[in-house]
């Protein structure tokens, strides 16, 4: 036994550990956070606080100070976030226009702000003024003809080449975490997984700049899902800022699902829908005290949007719109079959991308990804530029869509023909019959829709940010002015029939189309993405049709339930099954009738459990464990006869104690025992110190009983978050 005397001399030695040193507490890369132990330490930190603040002034400055870092935190997240959204939008509006012509009063203004400062304009044609010119007028002095279209159409596959690449380029080479939309590897590092670098400062930067250039480049993408992304790097960013948040993986997970709320509500402008899609789509743990963060997150974000007004209409949205009629119960039935065909379209749509991206990644075309986002926009720009509703960003395309036909549009699809007698207020027009406009219209919307649906697939996952919500959305407003257009012309030519004698008079405006397109939009998304609740908050946000919630709930719901029927996971949940992220759905059911037993490793006959003991080991012997298995921790028992359990290990830990007590501490050598009791272990004289790692140990690991049902204990680590839990028998 070692003398009295010496053991008091090296006992401060010894308990080194019970000050903290670096790194304890942290995660490895690709590894899973425990939210019970960062809870935990949260509430230590929080009671520290509490009893200090009671000592003196400066204290209870520092505890404020503390408690407002929260709220300083989204403040900066929605200020930041709303500016890169603006940024963005204008970016994308100029970039867009370049593929096209050039201003020559100002080269940084777009089509539309450079003919609003013109004097020359008139209403009739507005697109055309004398500053605007296109690339043919420019080069040969030619607007019509043969040879300017010519010239046009290959100017405009060269710009799109030129900006994708240039997007492809930069993420390839700077941060290959930028692509994607991002909200897979989202919700799964909000459910405690750990991805280093892909909320980083270069992820943020590459992000924000290829999005602008793929959105650009007339791709079949949209930037709803990238922003989400973004705004979850800025929250990432300000919470490194403060230690309350860069030292707690589960309080840092609190932010960021605030983030998301922010990056929907700049994204739409739906401040509310980005609260709802935080809580309902993207996050794993939602206390109410973040949901109050998230909404004042989402509210700063949509103010700061709001005043840079990227869009020039006072609204935080492309597609604002406004219509006069109501709606009626008969027309509730091709509401729901265009939910019925969102439904169908979302299902086909995920089949088929899940399949390309399987293929992309098991066979040799993962190994060109510049040449895929080549070929695919030279397919994109060569189809596109004749259609003149493909042509246009997809914003614009789904803005005309959502458009009530008004007295004063020019659109085709208001080609209409009109009674010449026809002595109305002007808003409320009545139900006329198509013009040849409205029929070229038809047909150019059907070929865009087919080559939409088949662009779509192939066009997300690849290597270059890439959102789904704005061609998801595209798709349901072709399907669904299509449908209103044809209900619209029925009720028109046969009013007499009874489904229409009741609502629609002659001389009546009945039909709106635009609100068709709105539906078809929002089954559309649902189908793809399986929202519900948020999609239609989104919904009326973005159009500002409160009047027409009721439609959209019943699309809404129809395309979830068919889409159901084929297959219960949304987009999202299939490329996290695709890139084998470890993500437990909540909503996923267990039906197994089986044991903890018959789940647990290491099962019967497998070589037995890896353990430590609690003082009979050496350091030699802890170190030959670590080195010959991988795993991430270690029950800790009385001894190897009797197995009864004491607490728990974490590997990175018992790695870094013994590397600081080599360092720091003398006498400890690899045949120095290590001990977790509170005493030391009594050890024959002349043998070296031993190493006391009590403050490692976890004391109050979740066990569970051998006859635990396995769907108990699928739920305990869901609602938990647990890292890991011991099967004990009788301790």
């Amino acid at each position: 036994m070692v003398n009295a005397g010496d053991m008091n001399g090296s006992g401060n030695l010894m308990d080194f550990l019970d000050e903290p040193f670096p790194d304890v507490g942290t995660y490895e890369d690709f590894h899973t956070i425990d939210w019970l132990r960062e809870k935990s330490r949260d509430t230590d930190r929080h009671r520290k606080i509490t009893s200090k603040s009671k000592e003196s002034i400066w204290e209870f400055i520092k505890s404020l100070l503390d408690a407002w870092s929260g709220w300083v935190v989204m403040l900066l997240i929605g200020l930041l976030a709303g500016t890169l959204a603006g940024v963005i939008d204008l970016a994308v509006d100029w970039m867009t226009d370049l593929k096209e012509g050039v201003c020559l009063s100002a080269f940084w203004y777009s089509h539309e702000q450079c003919c609003w400062t013109s004097n020359e304009t008139t209403f009739d044609d507005r697109d055309k003024c004398p500053q605007w010119q296109k690339w043919s007028e420019l080069l040969v002095s030619q607007s019509e003809g043969a040879s300017a279209y010519i010239l046009n159409y290959f100017l405009y596959i060269m710009w799109a080449l030129c900006f994708a690449f240039l997007a492809v380029s930069l993420v390839r080479v700077f941060a290959p975490y930028a692509c994607g939309s991002g909200i897979p590897e989202i919700k799964t590092i909000l459910s405690g997984f750990i991805i280093r670098g892909y909320l980083g400062k270069w992820t943020l930067l590459i992000k924000t700049v290829t999005l602008v250039l793929v959105v650009s480049s007339g791709l079949s993408l949209g930037k709803e899902g990238p922003l989400v992304h973004v705004a979850c790097c800025c929250g990432n960013f300000f919470s490194s800022l403060f230690s309350k948040y860069s030292k707690n993986e589960g309080k840092r997970r609190e932010v960021l699902s605030a983030a998301a709320a922010a990056g929907v509500s700049v994204a739409f402008g739906a401040p509310i829908g980005g609260v709802l899609f935080s809580l309902e789509e993207v996050s794993y743990y939602f206390p109410l005290k973040t949901l109050w963060r998230s909404f004042f997150a989402a509210l700063v974000a949509a103010f700061t949007l709001r005043s840079i007004n990227p869009f020039g209409n006072s609204r935080l949205v492309l597609f604002y719109v406004e219509y006069h009629t109501p709606w009626y119960m008969a027309e509730l039935f091709p509401f729901i079959l265009l939910g019925v065909f969102g439904g169908l379209w979302g299902t086909l749509f995920i089949r088929c991308n899940i399949a390309w991206c399987r293929r992309r990644k098991t066979t040799r075309l993962g190994k060109y990804p510049v040449l895929e986002v080549i070929v695919i926009t030279a397919i994109t720009a060569i189809i596109a530029y004749p259609n003149p509703y493909t042509r246009r960003s997809t914003s614009e395309l789904i803005s005309e869509l959502f458009n009530d036909c008004g007295a004063l549009e020019s659109s085709q699809l208001c080609d209409y023909i009109n009674d010449p007698n026809m002595t109305r207020p002007v808003d409320d027009i009545p139900d006329r019959p198509a013009g040849p406009g409205v029929y070229t219209a038809m047909w150019q919307l059907a070929l865009a829709l087919v080559f939409k649906i088949v662009i779509t697939i192939f066009t997300f996952g690849m290597k270059i940010p890439s959102g789904l919500f704005i061609p998801s959305m595209a798709v349901g407003a072709m399907a669904g002015r299509m449908v209103g257009i044809g209900v619209e012309q029925l009720a028109y030519h046969h009013h007499d029939w009874i489904i229409f004698r009741n609502w629609c008079r002659p001389g009546a405006d009945c039909v709106t189309p635009g609100l068709y397109a709105m539906v078809g939009a929002a089954a559309c998304l649902g189908g793809v993405t399986r929202m519900t609740v948020s999609l239609v908050v989104i919904m009326f946000e973005l159009t500002g049709g409160l009047e027409y919630i009721v439609p959209l709930m019943a699309a809404a719901v129809t395309s979830k339930w068919v889409a159901d029927a084929f297959g219960k996971e949304g987009i999202y949940e299939a490329h996290i099954h695709l890139n084998g992220y470890p993500f437990l759905d909540v909503k996923d059911e267990f039906t197994h009738r089986t044991l903890a037993t018959d789940v647990m490793r290491p099962r019967r006959g497998e070589a037995p459990l890896s353990v430590l003991t609690q003082d009979s080991m050496t350091v030699e012997d802890v170190e030959t464990l670590i080195k010959e298995t991988d795993y991430n921790g270690f029950p800790v028992v009385v001894s190897k006869d009797s197995e009864r359990l004491i607490g728990f290990a974490q590997r990175r830990e018992l790695i870094l104690a013994i590397k600081n007590a080599r360092q720091r501490q003398d006498g400890v050598v690899s045949n120095s025992i290590v001990y977790f009791t509170e005493d030391p272990p009594e050890l024959p004289p002349n043998s070296p110190h031993p190493l006391k790692l009590r403050r490692i140990l976890n004391l109050s690991p979740f066990t569970v009983t051998d006859h635990t049902p396995m769907e108990t204990v699928v739920d305990i680590f869901r609602k938990l978050g647990l890292r890991q839990c011991l099967v004990t028998r009788s301790g």
